[in-house]
């Protein structure tokens, strides 16, 4: 784990978190987001492809809710852009937001098992 995808989670957002429910249960929580999110960014794309702008919005709004929620700032955001613009001409902007999602996952993982290098 690197130093810079641990900067995709705001550590004080996560640390409240854990502080306010358990390590553990946000082991737990952490392990949750890990299998339902990647879902949502097929459901993204699934909704592009059939124009469902709803959807879309809809599965935006809960990639963005639950990142805010660990303190994925960058997650948050292009999930926020996503929601808000609504449905995109291309993929590019799912892309980005499948790559942001992958290294925020790695860092909560890492911080929720505590092999993050420095304390969260």
């Amino acid at each position: 784990m690197t130093a810079m995808n641990l900067t995709v989670i705001d550590r004080s957002v996560f640390a409240d978190l854990q502080r306010l429910t358990g390590a553990d249960f946000v082991a737990d929580l952490v392990g949750t987001f890990g299998e339902e999110a990647p879902p949502l960014i097929d459901e993204l794309r699934a909704a592009r492809a059939a124009g469902a702008a709803e959807r879309f919005r809809r599965a935006a709004h809960s990639l963005k809710s639950n990142a805010n929620a660990f303190g994925a700032v960058g997650l948050a955001e292009r999930a926020r852009t996503l929601e808000l613009d609504g449905l995109p001409p291309d993929v590019s902007g799912i892309d980005a937001l499948a790559a942001e999602l992958a290294a925020a996952l790695a860092a909560l993982r890492a911080l929720a098992s505590g092999t993050s290098g420095t304390p969260a």
